[in-house]
């Protein structure tokens, strides 16, 4: 599986679903763009366009997960979490697959 998605990540995640008043076949994209000051950068979003030859598809704790099969190469054992404290909230991700990731935490190499 390319990508997990924590309980408290999938909380959110429905949340944010249901507060845009999104259709029930919006899923969630978890892809990986080149830039970032690491190299690549982590990308989070809603979508409704599933491509059979190009994606792959997961359900985590009751949300509908799409990944890219190029980005799948990168997230492989990824885990989405999502943390909130005082100082800031939002989503991380522990990549195992990164050698080296930016002080924000949304790229890597």
């Amino acid at each position: 599986m390319a990508v997990n998605v924590s309980e408290d990540a999938a909380l959110e995640l429905k949340r944010a679903h249901t507060e845009s008043n999104l259709t029930e076949d919006t899923f969630v994209r978890v892809g990986v763009l080149a830039g970032g000051c690491a190299g690549f950068e982590y990308s989070l979003s809603f979508d409704d366009k599933y491509d059979e030859q190009k994606d792959s598809q997961y359900d985590q704790h009751g949300v509908r997960v799409v990944v890219d099969k190029k980005s799948a190469l990168l997230l492989d054992g990824a885990v989405i979490g999502w943390h909130k404290s005082l100082e800031r909230q939002g989503f991380t991700f522990e990549n195992p697959n990164a050698t080296k990731s930016c002080g924000c935490g949304k790229s890597f190499q």
